[in-house]
């Protein structure tokens, strides 16, 4: 008898401090719309609990990758990254998630996309879903990856070994230019704001504008409904003007509230991803923070601690995260040459997930598509 359930082959990742599942792109429809089903049932949305899948209802662990092999002769993988609501029928493949990235490289190996090399492997990734380009380097001592190390991430419990990856050309990644609006300073319903991207569309404003200090805990934040509504409000119009069109459905841009250190690092951050308080900050929304405390009149002078680039603590509710930013000065004003950081990641189980037959075929309906496609 039928169990009326589609199985497809999945392995349940952490990747810095998100979690998710990542699949072989070829195990996935090719058709978007029915692979966008597919994962939403996977996942269990919508709804707030994603009781019936296998999200973590929250948007930090409603995440996945999908990663295959790259046509290309100057990348080894491609990924892409979806975004999945946890309480709306919504998948969103327009950020980049450098936390999910992490993981990218061990999966691609277990499940034999790329061979190990003996002491480290160096990969170059591409994320379709914004053109940026990494390169990641994970152990693999006698040639075999491990998980093993004594690396220390905050916001993950224990030690890991260490994942580096140094990213290439984010400047604009979705927006198209580092400030979308050409300026380093904005005001919006009278909020000064800095609208940059540098891997992640962030809009950072300074928390006591909006009457914190900053160094609130994420839940008493996640319970100031006015707020939040003033975040989002400010959110909308800086969707405009960073030539995203109408953000009301989409996660970016990211809205970072920043405050002065206390715990020795170059600035303090509250991040909402972007309705929910974020338990620490992402690798590119930190990456884009860390830019926006270099530059000359950004809303982050008087505030941050940093004058130059260089390696830079980013504070946040968990702890800290290290970015070590390289910038020079063009004739068209700032440029990134390099934005590098440390992650860790881990697989945690592998095997197969299950969504209704009546949504996907599965392999026996990737069989009769490829037939078609060869006749």
């Amino acid at each position: 008898m039928s169990s009326g359930l589609t199985e497809i082959p999945c392995t349940l990742m952490r990747g810095g401090t998100s979690k998710g599942p990542f699949f072989l792109a070829q195990d996935l429809p090719s058709d978007i719309a029915t692979r966008d089903r597919v994962l939403l049932a996977a996942l269990g949305s919508p709804d707030t609990r994603q009781i019936d899948g296998v999200g973590g209802a929250d948007p930090l662990t409603s995440k996945v990758g999908i990663v295959s092999r790259s046509s290309r002769s100057d990348v080894d993988l491609e990924f892409l990254f979806a975004q999945v609501s946890v309480d709306k029928a919504q998948v969103d493949t327009t950020p980049n998630c450098g936390n999910m990235l992490a993981a990218v490289v061990p999966f691609a190996i277990e499940r034999g996309l790329i061979a190990a090399r003996d002491g480290s492997t160096t990969v170059r990734v591409l994320t379709l879903n914004t053109g940026t380009i990494a390169d990641i380097t994970v152990e693999t001592p006698a040639g075999a990856l491990t998980y093993v190390g004594n690396t220390r991430i905050d916001g993950v419990p224990g030690t890991h070994a260490p994942i580096s990856i140094a990213f290439r050309d984010t400047a604009g990644s979705v927006c198209g230019k580092l400030l979308p609006t050409g300026n380093t300073l904005d005001v919006i319903d009278d909020v000064p704001c800095t609208l940059i991207d540098n891997g992640m569309p962030v809009v950072i404003l300074p928390a006591e504008r909006l009457g914190i200090t900053g160094h609130e805990t994420r839940d008493a934040l996640n319970a100031h409904g006015d707020l939040k509504t003033t975040l989002e409000r400010i959110r909308l119009k800086a969707g405009m003007l960073m030539g995203l069109g109408d953000v009301a459905a989409k996660p970016i841009p990211k809205m970072t509230l920043i405050s002065p250190p206390r715990a020795g690092g170059v600035v303090n951050t509250r991040t909402f991803i972007p309705h929910v308080c974020h338990a620490s900050i992402g690798v590119l929304g930190a990456v884009t923070v860390a830019t926006a405390c270099v530059l000359k009149r950004s809303v982050a002078q008087g505030i941050a601690a940093a004058s130059s680039s260089g390696p830079m603590s980013i504070e946040h509710p968990s702890g800290e995260f290290t970015v070590d930013l390289d910038m020079s000065e063009g004739p068209e004003g700032p440029q990134i040459i390099k934005a590098a950081l440390i992650r860790t990641a881990r697989r945690l189980f592998s095997g197969s997930v299950a969504v209704p037959r009546s949504l996907w075929a599965g392999a026996d309906q990737l069989k009769r598509t490829m037939k078609g496609e060869a006749a």
